[in-house]
């Protein structure tokens, strides 16, 4: 088995690739990551900002309890970003892809982080801080 920590680091290391492929994914498959109607320049913004998480999460691999904030940040901010985006996708049925492609990846994602993550106390006795 798979340690805790070294699953998380496997875990952070696939997150941040798929934030930083985002963009192709919107290519690739737009009914389940593109909103319809187009809006490049909304586009180019979130491929920036998921791309920037990408880079620090895969940053973040390198020795995970440091990184706890952006963990936990990436964790609640996936879930806030997946339930508005539930409530928007079922307005509107030409955005019901977005039930298969994007909500669920940022429920799982969020999912996996939280199982895997330890929580600030039990980080700070692994790195004998406190």
């Amino acid at each position: 088995m798979i340690p805790r920590l070294q699953a998380l680091r496997v875990a952070l290391v696939v997150l941040g690739i798929v934030c930083i492929a985002l963009g192709p994914l919107m290519l690739l498959w737009p009914s389940g990551w593109r909103w319809e109607p187009h809006q490049p320049h909304y586009e180019q913004m979130i491929v920036g900002i998921y791309f920037t998480l990408g880079v620090c999460l895969l940053l973040a691999a390198r020795d995970p309890l440091r990184h706890l904030s952006l963990i936990w940040f990436t964790v609640w901010s996936s879930i806030v970003h997946a339930s508005i985006m539930i409530v928007q996708a079922l307005s509107g049925a030409r955005e019901h892809g977005h039930l298969l492609g994007d909500v669920p990846a940022l429920f799982i994602a969020a999912a996996v982080l939280a199982t895997l993550a330890p929580r600030r106390a039990a980080a700070e006795r692994q790195l004998g801080i406190g």
